[in-house]
């Protein structure tokens, strides 16, 4: 399952399939299901929903889910039992079983959606605080997902949750710069800040999302930083969304100045190499992993987050980040 903080709805592919992609699993066939029942229209879930609609035969509730980057989910909403690894079933789950799906979701038999609204994993089951570790995008090893309270780390950053006024779905952390080789980048306060009344702009914790992307003027001062901090490295030309590539086909090692997220209240997350200058060829060529957007919020993405567990605890409205710990 592809784990989702920037989204509420948990759905799988379903059988019959109208349009599925290809995933690893045989697809769900809610048929075979004695736990597996159908939502009503005139429910409170159903109403939940953003998008919906009802099958007219029978009552029953149809959901719609369109995401960011395309990718989309279409089919019956309904409850069923889920079990995570060797945890305890939890009954009566509001999902969806998509007969239509479409997107870049790799082989995944669905999405766990972890985010604030009322139909989420986490407010189904009323934890307060989970937290997930995503491995490295080399690694055999699997990604880990905790509900409750873990014990506390030591090197934990942790920042503030910012509520929105708009959604209770993200989760806003508050970021108030970016460091490159140790240096504070010249940044306004307002390209991380969100407007407290109509809650426009911020920056979100997403799982889902690829590529942290930054309002432009704090990505130009990040990439310009870098640049002159890696005057060494053989500059080739850019690749899709990414500006800043390298080849580094003839080499072994490279230095690169260091980069760090730092967040209100003091804490500074800096972030491992790897996470930032990435391959995105077989050939030997590496991008800056950051990316500009013009959209009013900013998104702290999974390349970045790779390799640190991410906590959220919403009862204290807290954030943590704790290197090397999946």
């Amino acid at each position: 399952m592809v784990l989702d903080t920037g989204s509420d709805v948990t759905w799988v592919q379903c059988q019959p399939c109208a349009d599925c992609y290809q995933q690893s699993d045989p697809v769900f066939d809610p048929s075979l299901s004695a736990s597996y029942a159908a939502v009503s229209c005139d429910s409170q879930r159903c109403r939940d929903l953003d998008t919906a609609a009802c099958r007219n035969a029978t009552g029953a509730c149809l959901y719609e889910v369109a995401y960011g980057d395309g990718s989309y989910t279409v089919g019956d909403f309904a409850t069923e039992t889920l079990t995570l690894g060797d945890s305890t079933p939890v009954g009566n789950v509001a999902i969806g079983c998509g007969h239509d799906n479409e997107g870049l979701f790799v082989g995944a038999a669905g999405l766990l959606a972890l985010g604030g609204g009322p139909l989420s994993f986490p407010s189904q089951i009323s934890a307060s605080t989970f937290s997930y570790c995503l491995v490295d995008r080399d690694s055999p090893a699997a990604s880990t997902l905790q509900f409750g309270d873990g014990a506390a780390e030591a090197g934990t950053v942790t920042a503030p949750l910012v509520r929105s006024p708009r959604t209770s779905t993200f989760y806003y952390v508050a970021l108030s710069g970016i460091s490159v080789g140790g240096q504070p980048l010249s940044i306004p306060a307002s390209a991380f800040a969100m407007d407290a009344t109509s809650g426009s702009g911020g920056v979100i914790v997403d799982s889902g999302t690829a590529v942290t992307r930054l309002q432009s003027a704090a990505y130009a001062a990040l990439r310009d930083a870098f640049v002159q901090g890696a005057p060494s490295l053989p500059r080739t030309s850019g690749v899709s969304l990414f500006d800043t590539c390298y080849d580094l086909s003839d080499r072994t090692s490279v230095e690169v100045p260091a980069v760090s997220l730092r967040f209100e209240g003091g804490g500074a997350l800096r972030l491992p190499a790897k996470n930032y200058l990435i391959p995105v060829d077989g050939a030997g060529t590496y991008c800056l992993a950051f990316a500009p957007t013009n959209a009013a919020v900013s998104i702290i993405g999974n390349v970045q987050q790779q390799g640190t567990r991410v906590s959220f605890d919403t009862a204290r409205g807290a954030v943590g980040f704790t290197p090397n710990k999946c």
